[in-house]
């Protein structure tokens, strides 16, 4: 047993190293100036260490307006797609009306569907709204989500049909069921999602890069074309990476269990 489960750990920090030494190697650029990264051909270790490099990518890419941006668009993002994830679990859930088969499988079936494909003719519908460099242009069309919606669906399905006919027979409506029972009921569930849509909305750049035309406008990911290809500062675009990767490694880090205990609780069901 003390073998296998020495086994287990050692596949496990042999995977986490492969996973984590692109993060390592991005970190050992960051900080090597340009002209000793060349001299000691890709060293694995920082070479007279520049950390004022981040300092200078935050303040040439305007990291500070763009992260605020960044906040905002995320924010609302998450929110929606929570809000909009929960009403339609629970109605796919706890309601009937006709087609109601056919339209979660629709739903679903969007989740087949890459960026690209519908690309152009998003973009095409923003600039006829006039939209491009608002905020609406990056929220709106990401105001629900089809995973979100399954995630939850599964959650809500997981809920004993007795505690909905108790809470009928109590004379209460569809918004106490919702609110009071269901939601307090998969909050391991409802709280994965949340972070799983804050990860994606705040990573987001083909999007933020084809309606953001201005610097003002301009999301982390996007601000980061303003920073110098110059040979005398090729490690500027990895320290700013760096620092649009700080809020999601800190995510991931402090609700990892969070994250796992509610997909594992969804895909349940009880």
């Amino acid at each position: 047993m003390v073998i296998r489960k020495t086994g287990w750990y050692a596949l496990l920090g042999v995977l986490s190293l492969i996973v984590l030494f692109p993060i390592y190697l991005t970190f050992v650029r960051a900080l090597t100036p340009p002209v000793e990264f060349a001299l000691q051909d890709s060293p694995l270790y920082p070479a007279h260490p520049q950390w004022s490099a981040f300092a200078e990518a935050w303040t040439r890419a305007g990291l500070g307006h763009a992260a605020l941006q960044s906040l905002i668009m995320t924010v609302l993002i998450t929110l929606a797609q929570v809000v909009t994830g929960v009403l339609a679990a629970y109605a796919f859930v706890f309601l009937k009306f006709p087609f109601r088969r056919l339209l979660f499988a629709v739903c679903m079936a969007t989740m087949l569907l890459p960026i690209e494909v519908t690309l152009l003719a998003n973009v095409g519908t923003i600039r006829d709204l006039h939209w491009i460099d608002s905020m609406q242009a990056l929220v709106l069309p990401f105001g629900a989500s089809a995973f979100g919606i399954f995630l939850l669906r599964q959650a809500f399905a997981g809920i004993p049909s007795e505690i909905k006919d108790a809470s009928r027979l109590d004379g209460h409506g569809h918004l106490h069921l919702l609110f009071l029972i269901a939601v307090p009921l998969t909050r391991p569930v409802v709280a994965s999602f949340t972070l799983i849509a804050a990860l994606g909305a705040w990573g987001q750049y083909l999007w933020p890069r084809t309606v953001v035309e201005s610097s003002e406008a301009a999301t982390l990911q996007v601000a980061l074309r303003g920073l110098s290809f110059s040979a005398n500062d090729l490690n500027l675009l990895p320290a700013g990476a760096l620092i649009t990767a700080v809020p999601v490694l800190f995510l991931l880090i402090v609700f990892q269990r969070q994250i796992v205990r509610g997909l594992t609780a969804g895909a349940v069901k009880g």
